[in-house]
């Protein structure tokens, strides 16, 4: 005959087994905030055929090739956020962005990533390297790279340099301030490309 104290044992020490499994597979809730870049040129995507441009993928330094955005500290050192994340690669979005600021810039429809073309039928290729793009201490956005259109035949040509500093108006920059500042700094790149067409 069992006693009522091992009765009870033999109850319990299965529930709270049941339990602790039921914790254990609990879903983790995800707070990070996801962003995405945004062309700021005013106006919409044209519908001319000219210039055709392909943007070829970003080079990004390896800092920014990551999901999480940066930040610089005083003294050069980078802050990884881990609760802000890119809903896209960040050099997707720059390609995306790029594209259509420069479609509304020059009218033309046939500007976009190069993987948005099922062939090579566009005149030229949009190359950009990109040094630097994060906020510094004070959440000025610093945009440093080098850009080229190089047609389709014909020689190699020459990378042109661009910077760009973005401030921020806040006392307190927030994430959703950055982030316009990053798009201002990608609408000033696409003027400068545009002038160069």
């Amino acid at each position: 005959m069992h006693s009522p104290a091992r009765w009870l044992a033999g109850l319990l020490v299965p529930a709270l087994l049941l339990s602790a499994s039921c914790s254990l597979t609990r879903p983790v809730r995800d707070t990070a905030t996801r962003h995405l870049l945004d062309a700021t040129v005013p106006g919409r995507p044209g519908s001319a055929s000219q210039p055709s441009l392909a943007l070829a993928k970003p080079v990004l330094p390896a800092y920014l090739d990551r999901q999480q955005r940066v930040a610089r500290a005083p003294g050069g050192t980078l802050t990884e956020l881990d609760d802000e994340l890119w809903a896209e690669p960040l050099d997707a979005g720059i390609a995306r962005v790029l594209a259509a600021n420069l479609s509304r810039l020059t009218g033309s429809g046939a500007i976009r990533p190069s993987g948005g073309f099922v062939s090579l039928d566009y005149d030229a290729l949009l190359e950009l390297r990109v040094d630097r793009f994060d906020p510094d201490p004070t959440g000025t956005v610093i945009l440093e790279a080098s850009w080229r259109i190089q047609p389709v035949t014909g020689d190699d040509t020459a990378f042109n340099p661009f910077r760009a500093k973005v401030p921020v108006a806040a006392m307190t920059p927030t994430a959703a301030d950055q982030l316009a500042a990053m798009n201002e700094a990608l609408a000033l790149l696409a003027r400068a490309i545009a002038r160069g067409l």
